[in-house]
């Protein structure tokens, strides 16, 4: 049995892992920015700090933690009121990692998963899948403080020997889903006619009860150390099969409509809203071959059984 560490333990992914590393025998800690909503079996660690500021110092001397799964993080919005988005995302994403790494690695922690994005690697994926090792080529302030803090956790690894796992999810769907992926599927539920019907672009999509599984493997397993892994489902739909699919799922046949993916960008460029239409009709697949390879790992769940769980969860709540 190891004992575990969460941060963001009482999000969307943290929700999700915590129970299942409960369920496989493990002791599970939780770092949370308020108290309540964490899983039952799970202990509770409230630190409000700004950023983990003090977490070394505030680390509790009978903590002992074999792997850290770092979730928490400032997260990506389409429209940041930030005064300098970059430098907001650097303090927690980048500088705020550093600091919960190096107090895991002061406190006994062999082992830091970093639950990073597809996003510190590229927006589309310019004709093939692709893979860890591709050149990448962030594009916004959130792409950028993901990459930047996967390499500066690289090279604290150098330096203190701490075995950093990088795990790169694409969007990740389940249920209790918010964002881009709730406002889809509120679409659909409204029958909101959706100018998608002809978008044909490939997206790599991870069910969350996928994204959990590998992050246990990623946690636990010794052949995961100081590797970078994307994570996805195995099936990639396009954007009108998807769609589709939510259509079957949620019983609504909603007006998809058969605009060309030419006239969405020209709209996108007139209305300021190119990056969001781009999210839409530009492929992005991951090749997820290192981690099958290397881990033996395969997604646990279809897309098929995703998407009806996630839909499930949506009937009973709206």
């Amino acid at each position: 049995m190891s004992h575990v560490l969460v941060s963001g333990a009482n999000g969307f992914v943290g929700r999700a892992l915590c129970p299942a590393l409960l369920a496989a025998g493990h002791a599970v800690t939780g770092v949370v920015r308020r108290a309540g909503h964490i899983s039952g079996g799970v202990s509770e660690w409230v630190d409000a700090s700004i950023d983990f500021a003090g977490i070394d110092a505030q680390w509790p001397s009978s903590l002992k933690v074999d792997c850290v799964v770092h979730l928490a993080a400032r997260v990506h919005v389409m429209r940041d009121d930030a005064a300098d988005p970059d430098a907001a995302f650097h303090a927690t994403n980048v500088e705020g990692t550093l600091r919960l790494a190096r107090a895991a690695r002061n406190h006994g922690a062999r082992r830091f998963v970093f639950v990073s994005s597809v996003k510190a690697q590229a927006e589309e994926d310019n004709g093939r899948p692709l893979r860890e090792d591709d050149e990448p080529a962030p594009e916004d302030a959130y792409g950028r403080s993901k990459l930047a803090a996967e390499r500066a956790l690289s090279a604290y690894s150098d330096e203190s020997g701490l075995d950093v796992v990088i795990v790169r999810p694409p969007l990740v769907y389940g249920p209790e889903v918010r964002a881009n992926f709730l406002r889809l599927m509120e679409g659909v539920a409204h029958r909101v006619p959706l100018p998608l019907g002809m978008v044909d672009s490939r997206r790599s999509m991870v069910y969350v009860g996928n994204l959990v599984d590998a992050l246990m493997h990623c946690a636990l397993d010794p052949l995961a150390a100081r590797q970078t892994f994307n994570v996805a489902d195995s099936e990639v739909l396009s954007v009108t099969e998807l769609v589709r699919a939510l259509m079957r799922h949620l019983q609504k046949s909603s007006l998809l409509l058969p605009v060309p993916p030419a006239w969405l960008r020209i709209a996108g460029l007139l209305t300021g809203r190119r990056a969001q239409v781009e999210r839409l009709v530009g492929s992005l697949e991951l090749d997820t071959t290192r981690i099958h390879t290397v881990l033996g790992w395969q997604p646990p769940f279809s897309t098929e059984k995703g998407l009806a769980e996630t839909t499930r969860w949506y009937r009973s709540t709206h």
